[in-house]
């Protein structure tokens, strides 16, 4: 039994393991148990547990809740915070961070450096045929977002209204309402999208 638990470890993936690290080490920061998390995100404790010790790669969804939790970003727990502190920062194309939801194929490129209290992000996302990011949690309100289609179709959903991006199109939403962007064609879809807020806030 050793053994296989101890082969289950080996084979942890590295930036599951340091996105957890850096979750527990922020969970514990605010003193906060893993059933009080579990209430304060909506993410169940079993799952949080799995994500905090590697174990488990979360979902762009349960992703951004912890992070929203947490009161940051993705991109943030994603990322280096020294990089953060600098005032000019170049993201070269093998520096971006990426996220990958291995239950949907769903990825995320996140273009701008990380920087604490940058009010606008660029990222890319890459949806699979079939594939949706599931139900985002709301933003604040002030936070928008824009959305550019490059390729396929996107839905982009935000509460009982989904709007059809063909490639080229744009759409501009104010994002603090549940939203989510789904590919339903047989093709892979991607898109850019620009958030903001009216004011700095850290959490994208």
């Amino acid at each position: 039994m050793a053994r296989s638990a101890a082969q289950k470890i080996g084979r942890q993936d590295p930036t599951s393991r340091a996105f957890g690290d850096k979750v527990r080490i922020m969970r514990e920061q605010a003193n906060l148990t893993l059933d009080e998390f579990s209430k304060l995100s909506g993410v169940s404790r079993a799952m949080q547990s799995k994500v905090e010790r590697g174990e488990k790669s979360p979902t762009i969804g349960v992703a951004k809740r912890i992070a929203h939790a947490l009161d940051t970003s993705l991109s943030v727990l994603m990322g280096d915070e020294k990089a953060s502190r600098r005032t000019f920062a170049l993201v070269r194309k093998n520096q971006r961070q990426v996220f990958r939801d291995g239950e949907t194929g769903f990825e995320r490129y996140m273009l701008s450096p990380v920087m604490a209290g940058l009010p606008v992000e660029v990222v890319f996302h890459h949806l699979p045929p079939k594939a949706s990011t599931g139900k985002l949690p709301p933003y604040p309100a002030g936070v928008t977002k824009h959305v550019l289609a490059t390729k396929g179709r996107v839905i982009v959903g935000t509460e009982n209204v989904e709007t059809v991006l063909e490639e080229g199109d744009t759409l501009y939403f104010e994002a603090d309402v549940e939203h989510w962007f789904e590919n339903r064609t047989a093709k892979p879809a991607e898109y850019y999208l620009v958030i903001s807020a009216a004011q700095i806030y850290p959490r994208s």
